[in-house]
């Protein structure tokens, strides 16, 4: 695989980092951080060149705090300035590069590739009814604390040679223990970390049906046996290569039978639910507003309108006349 260099002058260069600071920008305009780099907006691009031109950038430090939903994580966050316009600024220029080596089959974070995409090639692979008789669903235990510095360094590696941004790279890498979920750059180099497992399953193994997303990885074949035993391989690739651990919750299951519940669905061979989580959330909502009297149309489709996006891409539309109300669901299209 050909190694690209000469990319740092390309990261460091003022009007990538004007680029990258538009971009880090979006939908955070009224932010703190935003509106304090603004104060000095030029001045600070500037500032950031010189720092990264004489490798005096140091991660600032970060922000720690915990969500619980959908589950209980730890999220990083890094200071707007001068942080994340310096990942916009990576991901600028190897964005291009990275995801040239990832599989058409994985997808989370990548253009044109997010649920949606991934949602529709399971559809079609799901059209295959004799080689899609059997799933292997698995994930990684604790897989972005896990991740292993070391090793992702070495992946980096396979595709960069430029020493000034391997520099830089591995700096970001080390701000952290294992790769911090919130930063932009990690969302790239989570992906990454698993990219080269992705090519082994499908050109060295030859799976023909696997999608992942992030961590979250689905294997369909006809046998299986078959299934079980590459359970087997795969837990070998991932101690001797990648230094992580299968979730205990693997499963070998008829598709016919349970379903696959992947991105927020539930694909079937004749038909597609959503998740159960996601449909329990939604008809609580629906209950909620059909009780007010003071709710418009308007606002009513607004306030569901989330929902209303997992329901078009599946069979819900017996649910949605069960919930909604008649004079909502009559002005609704699919």
């Amino acid at each position: 695989m050909k190694r690209v260099g000469n990319l740092y002058e390309k990261i460091i260069a003022i009007d990538n980092l004007r680029l990258a600071d538009e971009k880090a920008r979006r939908g955070k305009l009224n932010s703190y951080g935003v509106k304090t780099h603004d104060k000095n907006r030029e001045e600070n691009i500037l500032k950031l060149h010189e720092m990264l031109k004489n490798k005096t950038f140091r991660t600032s430090e970060y922000h720690i705090f915990k969500i619980y939903e959908p589950k209980e994580r730890e999220i990083f966050r890094l200071p707007y300035f001068p942080d994340r316009i310096v990942h916009h600024a990576v991901m600028n220029i190897l964005e291009p590069i990275w995801v040239s080596v990832f599989t058409a089959d994985s997808f989370s974070c990548i253009k044109k590739r997010g649920i949606h995409g991934a949602m529709r090639k399971v559809k079609i692979a799901m059209r295959d009814v004799e080689n899609t008789k059997y799933c292997l669903k698995i994930d990684i235990r604790k897989f972005y604390p896990s991740i292993d510095h070391e090793v992702l360094k070495q992946i980096v590696r396979r595709k960069i040679k430029c020493t000034d941004t391997l520099w830089l790279i591995d700096h970001i890498i080390d701000s952290a223990d294992g790769v911090p979920i919130g930063n932009y750059l990690s969302q790239y180099l989570a992906n990454l970390y698993l990219t080269y497992f992705d090519h082994w399953i499908k050109e060295d193994i030859g799976i023909k049906y696997y999608f992942r997303y992030a961590d979250d990885m689905v294997f369909l074949h006809s046998d299986k046996a078959f299934l079980h035993g590459l359970l087997v391989l795969i837990n070998n690739y991932f101690h001797s290569e990648l230094n992580v651990s299968l979730k205990g919750n693997y499963q070998v299951f008829p598709v016919a039978v349970r379903g696959i519940d992947f991105v927020g669905f539930v694909f079937y061979h004749t038909h597609t639910k959503m998740r159960k989580g996601i449909k329990k959330n939604f008809c609580k909502a629906v209950a909620k507003l059909n009780k007010r009297r003071d709710v418009s149309e308007k606002e009513y489709k607004q306030r569901i309108s989330s929902w209303l996006g997992w329901a078009k891409y599946s069979d819900s539309k017996h649910l949605l006349k069960t919930i909604i109300k008649s004079e909502v669901y009559g002005t609704l299209r699919f």
